[in-house]
């Protein structure tokens, strides 16, 4: 009726039309099943209307373009649906998700990265107890009977949350097995229809194989194993999350990568934060990011490092709050590792190379420019930096996202020289004689390599660091270390990320539908490969933040962007507020010795016909706002 979509025997009724009781009286009561509907309609109306205006005179990007081809009615009342439940930690039986993830996978061919590899989800260390084989007791599909019944069936293979079953009696017979999400509320450990009176019901295709059920199912299940019997409990405490709307926190500053900004937590959904900047009244001018992202900070956090700091409206008090709103505790951070800078460490100057911020598929020639306190550094993209220094990205010591000269050499990765550096192909050894500068010792970085489980070709959901509201359907296609190489299924491979085994940015197969949040499905509607390919002719290096490891997929005739931070997007690139920050300006960096000065309004124009311009390529111009509904049609970025 409302367009929720979900398995059959999720919905209430004869004709199974209805998501709940409620759902149903509303439409027996004949009166309310109009208003309903149009109220619905005209939301998704409203909103659609109101992303238009938005991105006017901005063309979509091409994830959007499949996106816009969803039901809309579906995407709105299920987005509807959904929200109320994200703090209660109420799980939904199956909420909208347009992508089959069990078609996807097949009949088991295809391999999912299993839960106990992401500490960070739902279950993520209380995962030890799910395996093959495993027995459960789940809504029988196949009795022909009108109300609802259920029946034993084993887990034939794992991908993430999701489970191939198959019920007890089918034996070696695959061809009535099914994917489910293992955390839905209709998996329950065997015995809990007994304990609860349920019915069980042997499928009605197999009836006949047995005349004596309850001999069948007492031999089958002596000495099995099943889901512990605090399984849902567990799943529903795995699902409270600690950040509440209106928490204040510090966060990285989307147009200025030198600074943060204080930002309020708006929505939390399945541990991931939308956060709407200050002084913004409307709520466009958001971020998406995990709780557990290294991106976000407690209030103050910036001016115990040194780090740069954009004071809300130029207020002297940046604890100042309105009513209702509290400054996040610190204790709801991740806490990084402490570091001895009393010896040998970091210094100005010290070269390195890091995963570019704003080309997140590649590891370039990167710069300590300054360094902080606690650990933290400030680094700079060797060729590729803003005159002001305002995309310099601040990287803790223990990053897993900065590695010393040589590590792309040694691992076999393509390392991104400087932009206009014609010496090539590159040599540290020449560069830093060049520069007259010196390597970071290779003592001070992150050497720590976890067993993560991670194996290449192994699904998983993944965020598009890009459009970090986006979470996509997405592959590991190459490990280094504790390095994942994450492919966007459907995307070329140049649209790749470099990720951390660890990042947070990571989800296991199943945890948007058991979350509520939208999943992207693979890009595999026509004319996505020549928009691809027109598409990278087109990209450009943007002061946006848009994450930490991967390319912008780009609009065709994007706006070129002054590399040299005159204009972006048409906007003055003037360090608006940086008269209010907190320590002073740093002072602009030297240009790159053989590099070319960015001077030009058009970065075609700098190398654009050498061998450099498809490798600078990935530092991307993209707009501030995004395209698309399906995420309360909000503009985010990381």
């Amino acid at each position: 009726m409302c367009g929720m979509v979900g398995v059959r025997d999720a919905f209430y009724s004869k004709t199974k039309r209805f998501c709940s009781v409620s759902c149903s009286r509303s439409y027996s009561s004949n009166s309310k099943k109009a208003s309903i509907l149009a109220r619905l309609q005209k939301s998704s109306d409203r909103r659609w209307k109101q992303q238009i205006i938005q991105d006017q005179g901005k063309p979509p990007t091409k994830k959007a373009k499949v996106l816009q081809k969803q039901p809309l009615m579906t995407k709105a009342s299920s987005y509807n649906q959904q929200q109320p439940n994200q703090q209660s930690g109420i799980r939904k039986s199956v909420p909208v998700d347009m992508f089959d993830w069990g078609r996807y996978l097949g009949d088991g061919d295809v391999t999912g990265a299993p839960v106990s590899c992401f500490k960070h989800v739902p279950m993520g260390k209380s995962w030890g107890d799910v395996s093959e084989g495993v027995r459960v007791e789940v809504p029988n599909t196949d009795s022909g009977l009108p109300m609802k019944v259920y029946w034993i069936a084993s887990i034939i293979k794992l991908a993430g949350f999701k489970a191939l079953l198959r019920y007890e009696g089918f034996d070696s017979d695959a061809t009535r097995d099914f994917w489910l999400n293992l955390c839905v509320p209709e998996i329950h450990p065997v015995g809990w229809c007994a304990a609860g009176g349920k019915p069980l019901v042997p499928p009605q295709s197999i009836l006949h194989r047995f005349t004596n059920w309850k001999t069948f199912l007492i031999k089958r299940l002596t000495g099995s194993k099943t889901l512990p019997p605090d399984f849902s409990s567990k799943v529903q405490e795995s699902m409270q999350f600690p950040f509440k709307k209106q928490m204040r926190v510090e966060v990285v500053d989307k147009t200025h990568l030198c600074r943060t900004r204080v930002a309020l937590v708006e929505q939390v959904i399945g541990g991931r934060l939308r956060l709407v900047y200050e002084e913004c009244d409307d709520g466009s001018d958001d971020f998406w990011c995990h709780m557990y992202s290294p991106l976000i900070h407690s209030v103050g956090w910036s001016r115990s490092i040194g780090h740069r700091f954009k004071r809300s409206g130029g207020s002297e008090d940046v604890t100042k709050k309105l009513d209702g709103q509290t400054d996040a505790p610190g204790q709801l951070f991740v806490k990084v590792k402490e570091v001895d800078q009393s010896g040998p460490w970091f210094e100005d100057g010290m070269k390195l190379e890091a995963i570019d911020p704003l080309n997140l598929s590649a590891i370039c020639v990167a710069t300590v420019r300054k360094v902080l306190a606690d650990g933290y550094l400030m680094i700079g993209i060797d060729g590729s930096e803003a005159a002001d220094g305002s995309d310099w990205f601040c990287y803790h010591s223990m990053s897993p996202s900065i590695f010393p000269a040589g590590f792309c050499e040694i691992n076999n990765i393509e390392l991104t020289p400087p932009r206009g550096y014609s010496s090539l192909p590159f040599r540290w050894f020449e560069y830093l004689k060049e520069n007259k500068s010196v390597a970071a010792p290779v003592n001070l970085f992150n050497k720590e390599v976890p067993n993560h489980g991670f194996r290449p070709g192994m699904k998983l959901e993944a965020v598009d660091l890009m459009e970090p509201r986006l979470v996509c359907v997405a592959t590991v296609t190459r490990i280094v270390h504790r390095l994942l190489r994450i492919h966007f299924d459907g995307w070329e491979d140049e649209y790749d990320q470099w990720v951390d085994c660890e990042s947070p940015d990571l989800y296991p197969v199943g945890w948007c539908q058991l979350t509520g949040y939208q999943l992207q499905p693979p890009a595999v509607n026509a004319g996505s490969r020549d928009l691809q390919s027109a598409a990278s002719k087109q990209r450009r290096k943007s002061q946006q933040y848009r994450g930490q490891k991967k390319k912008r997929k780009l609009p065709v005739a994007k706006r070129p962007v002054s590399l040299s931070g005159a204009m972006v997007t048409g906007v003055p690139r003037n360090l608006s507020g940086d008269e209010n920050e907190t320590p002073p300006d740093y002072p602009s960096p030297p240009p790159p010795a053989s590099a070319a000065q960015p001077t030009s309004a058009d970065p075609d124009s700098e190398g654009g016909a050498g061998p450099q311009a498809e490798e600078d390529s990935g530092r991307t111009k993209s707009s501030c706002q995004r395209v698309g509904t399906e995420t309360n049609g909000s503009s985010a970025e990381q």
